[in-house]
């Protein structure tokens, strides 16, 4: 079985037909804001977790799945939505395994957009 791609094609011929026409830059918008923001989110969960602020661990976690999903980004967004049902059901122990194999992650589709977008 091959492996399944760091971003989803079908994901990205789906935000360019949302501006057909426009030299991918609603592409490129989208890729920099995820590009920007997960690092950011990445260091909330860091935090947070130090804190033991649940809310802001879970609405990092939540925010990363969703701009994953929107790039097609499945393995982030898989990873990132078990960190999330994680911290729901058992709370804050045991997450630091799990943030440090998100940060790894976060690699591989942060490489493919900059490569994409041609940064």
């Amino acid at each position: 079985m091959p492996d399944s791609p760091v971003i989803d094609p079908q994901a990205i011929e789906n935000l360019r037909a949302l501006n057909p026409g426009d030299n991918d830059e609603f592409l490129r918008e989208i890729a920099g804001i995820f590009l920007e923001d997960n690092p950011l989110r990445l260091n909330e969960l860091d935090q947070s977790a130090l804190t033991g602020d649940v809310a802001k661990f879970t609405r990092a976690a939540h925010s990363i799945k969703g701009s994953s999903a929107n790039l097609g980004a499945s393995s982030l967004r898989a990873m990132a939505e078990k960190l999330e049902h994680q911290v729901r059901t058992q709370g804050l122990a045991d997450v630091a395994g799990l943030i440090a194999q998100i940060k790894l992650e976060f690699d591989r589709p942060q490489r493919a957009l900059n490569a994409l977008i041609g940064k």
